[in-house]
């Protein structure tokens, strides 16, 4: 952070120490630099200041006010005045309350600005923080380390694999700290419900379940209730510098067990992590996957990416890698999945302990339902291949080895039974002298039915890549469309998409967006071979997971369409669970699930699992920035869009409804 100032240079330093204490919290190494460079130390506790006026854990304003007092660049009374007519300009149309916490972040800063009087003796420091030591390997060492540290300038264009791929599960080495309080669980107060996890952005808190009198003292546990752990003791786990300390798990917690406390205080939580790490996973057989309970004792295939905190989509993700991860083939539109999902030096997607997991790869932002379709093409093609190879294997064998192929083949097309006939399949080919069975054993990764999945925001399934999302969905192929629909174009800034609804603000939309929400979910539906559903998690998980279960089974194309609060929705994200919830119950995010199956069985395919809304719809709209803007703007235009805002809800719900009866 040091290294390339100059001699004589000003730093800024935001933290929460005084001047005695950084003496043991800064790197000796950074120490030298400071004494020798003669460096003119400045120290802000921004986050402290933020919260005495009210912007969260928002500090911008604060250093940026704190940069112009020390750069000296311009009068700091002219930057003063600039400051604050910018942040009128900006936050004007969020109202005088947001523009007022603005000013008073700027007031507030210098008067927390102190210098720091360093000994000279730092010149010659040898003690102070230490790094966390990470033994990630290799890669880790000669790849993510240095681009880490700043300085992937100074690695050669060789050091990417030329091929283009990365290892997984590498965004465990990063170990961020970043939260300025983290949960804290009570196990005496404790329900065992998982919800925490089931919601988490980041998979930073998890369920563990342990043998009775194994764990470290201060792993403290409860007896885990659930027949298939009986005689197991249970705990709900956080990784402290994993976590970004939005707080949803609070927010959801059925037994208030989960209190939010500063990350220094958990410090000692770092090595139960460690510990967790170790624990056996538990055997996905005794589970109920489509249990919210019990999905969630299955490891997150998806952990620590860089998504914003409070993140409303990271959720799904995490939890369809739970799901079918094991086995999942992911092809990724460009966009906020693609940013969090792939960005060098680290990969979230990871493996369980048998060496399994997500294969993902990003394509462009207009033809992502095609690439992921070329996937299943290709694995059809190699795994019908495969069929004719046992086929033939079959019909040369006899008694127990003839059944495993017969096996294999009826089983093939089922994600979990062709697990376990696979793995029988291929110790039976395994190192046999024989051309055939040679052939089989070298498609041994095409055994497993795989589960093809298409990833992307509503920016890419409503708009730039709708085109190939339909002809994709009306080939009636098995593959699985999940959309996180966020009503907005979330990447790049905010721009109005086909998903925004009437009334709300969006760049391109700067006087609310006129027309009303593309129903995409009514499309598909069109088709009649297409499972479709849309979901919003902790309005109601069960059928989120009842939805992803039945879509995955299902034999053709499926589309899930996930309700996805965003930053750019101007809500706090610290509560963008509740958020979702009221979504739902005021009727403006209906839940149903279309299932093409049930017509065999002379059920009509539609369900709605909406409840007739039990809150104010205006209250909802009006209390979250991107429609508050309109009504301040364009107080008129605001009620006529709102009106017609509900207006089209009450009529799409009301729709779904006739077509379920």
């Amino acid at each position: 952070m040091v290294s390339s100032i100059k001699d004589g240079g000003t730093f800024l330093l935001n933290c929460e120490w005084s001047d005695e204490e950084l003496d043991a919290q800064l790197p000796a190494t950074m120490k030298q630099l400071i004494a020798k460079k003669h460096i003119k130390f400045y120290a802000i506790d921004a986050i402290k200041l933020a919260a005495e006026v009210g912007m969260g854990n928002r500090i911008n304003t604060i250093m940026q006010a704190a940069f112009f007092k020390l750069a000296d660049v311009i009068p700091y009374e002219q930057a003063d005045e600039y400051m604050k007519a910018y942040a009128k300009k900006t936050y004007g149309k969020k109202g005088d309350a947001v523009v007022k916490k603005n000013w008073d972040a700027i007031d507030i800063a210098i008067s927390g600005l102190r210098q720091v009087n360093y000994p000279a003796e730092w010149a010659n420091a040898t003690t102070g923080a230490e790094a966390i030591k990470i033994e990630g390997g290799e890669y880790y060492d000669k790849f993510i380390k240095p681009v880490l540290a700043q300085e992937g300038d100074k690695l050669p264009v060789s050091a990417i694999e030329a091929d283009g791929t990365c290892p997984t599960g590498t965004t465990k080495f990063e170990k961020r700290g970043i939260a300025v309080n983290v949960p804290e669980w009570d196990v005496t107060k404790c329900v065992q419900c998982n919800m925490c996890s089931l919601v988490c952005p980041h998979a930073a808190i998890r369920p563990y379940i342990v043998d009775e009198g194994v764990a470290p003292e201060t792993f403290v546990t409860k007896k885990a209730l659930g027949k298939q752990f009986a005689g197991k003791q249970y705990r709900i786990q956080v990784s402290p510098l994993d976590c970004t300390g939005c707080g949803n798990c609070v927010d959801v917690c059925l037994g208030k067990c989960l209190t939010m406390k500063p990350l220094a205080t958990q410090a000692k939580q770092e090595a139960n992590w460690e510990y967790a790490q170790t624990i056996p996973e538990v055997d996905e057989t005794i589970l109920n996957k489509a249990n919210v309970k019990e999905s969630q004792f299955l490891k997150p295939l998806f952990e620590f990416s860089g998504a914003c905190a409070g993140c409303g989509e990271t959720p799904y993700v995490k939890l369809v890698t739970q799901l079918f991860g094991d086995r999942m083939m992911i092809a990724n539109a460009t966009g906020c999945s693609s940013i969090y999902g792939g960005s060098a030096p680290t990969v979230p997607y990871t493996t369980n302990d048998k060496g399994h997991g997500p294969a993902w790869a990003n394509s462009l932002f207009e033809d992502n339902a095609e690439f992921g379709f070329g996937m299943n093409l290709a694995t059809t093609q190699r795994r019908a291949k495969l069929a004719e190879l046992v086929t033939e294997l079959a019909s040369k064998l006899e008694g127990d080895e003839k059944a495993v192929c017969e096996n294999w083949l009826a089983t093939m097309m089922d994600g979990e039974k062709s697990k376990a006939s696979s793995a029988a399949l291929a110790a039976l080919v395994e190192g046999k002298d024989c051309d055939l069975c040679k052939q089989i054993a070298s498609m041994k990764d095409m055994m497993v039915k795989k589960s093809q999945w298409i990833f992307g925001g509503d920016g890419w399934a409503y708009d730039i890549g709708y085109g190939g999302v339909d002809h994709v969905l009306a080939q009636g192929e098995d593959v699985n469309i999940l959309v996180l629909d966020t009503e907005v174009y979330s990447n790049t800034g905010g721009q109005a998409s086909k998903s925004t609804p009437t009334g709300s603000i969006a760049k391109f939309a700067a006087s609310g967006k006129k027309t009303r929400k593309k129903d995409l979910g009514m499309m598909a539906m069109s088709y009649g071979y297409v499972y479709v559903a849309t979901v919003a998690m902790s309005a109601n998980p069960a059928q989120l997971l009842k939805a992803m279960t039945e879509a995955e089974a299902y034999p053709g194309p499926s589309l899930i369409i996930a309700y996805a609060p965003c930053i750019n929705h101007g809500i706090n994200m610290a509560h963008s669970q509740m958020e979702i919830k009221r979504a739902v119950a005021c009727g403006y995010w209906p839940l149903y699930r279309y299932n093409p199956s049930l017509e065999a069985e002379g059920k009509n395919p539609l369900i709605v699992d909406s409840k007739d809304p039990t809150e104010s719809y205006q209250d909802f709209i009006k209390s979250e920035v991107r429609y508050a803007s309109l009504a301040k703007l364009f107080p008129g235009k605001a009620e006529e869009a709102f009106a017609t805002n509900e207006a089209d809800a009450k009529r799409r719900l009301e729709t779904y409804k006739k077509m379920a009866q």
